[in-house]
């Protein structure tokens, strides 16, 4: 039996990143609200109070977008893998999970399934360099515990 029950991980370089620059977005397009006043060009139109809360709108909603970028998580436990991309999320048994592969100068990792298809967990990226080996290894320690439950099975134990 594994020592680990339960693994979650997600992305810790592209998370400070992009909470920093959503951040310096909105507080950029709040500063160039304020500077909207007066006439525009040839003063043919003038800046609005409108204007300006539109700004602060485009502000927020960018800080929104670059938000989505800290959607990836993975959580397994001893049942299974559950992976949350930027789109899309699955949850997979460990029957169906070949291996946990990083391969060298992959951007992160992903799972090899028993029908050769390779599912990317963007959680785990190169970018957080040991924290994501050490992630990648608890996943393998627990698919290997479920291949050892699966060998004890077999056996007739």
């Amino acid at each position: 039996m594994s020592d680990i029950e339960f693994v979650q991980l997600r992305p810790h370089r592209i998370r400070a990143v992009c909470w920093t620059s959503a951040a310096v977005l909105f507080v950029v397009f709040a500063l160039v609200a304020t500077s909207l006043t007066g006439a525009t060009g040839n003063g043919y139109g003038s800046f609005q109070r409108g204007d300006q809360i539109a700004m602060v709108g485009l502000g927020a909603l960018g800080a929104l977008v670059l938000l989505i970028f800290t959607r990836p998580r993975v959580e397994a436990d001893v049942r299974g893998v559950r992976v949350r991309n930027l789109v899309g999320s699955y949850e997979l048994p460990w029957e169906v999970v070949r291996g946990v592969r990083f391969d060298r100068g992959a951007p992160w990792a992903s799972l090899e399934l028993y029908d050769d298809d390779l599912l990317p967990m963007i959680a785990l990226q190169a970018a957080d360099k040991e924290r994501a080996v050490e992630g990648v290894r608890a996943l393998r320690r627990l698919h290997q515990a479920h291949l050892a439950r699966l060998a004890e099975g077999a056996s007739g134990r």
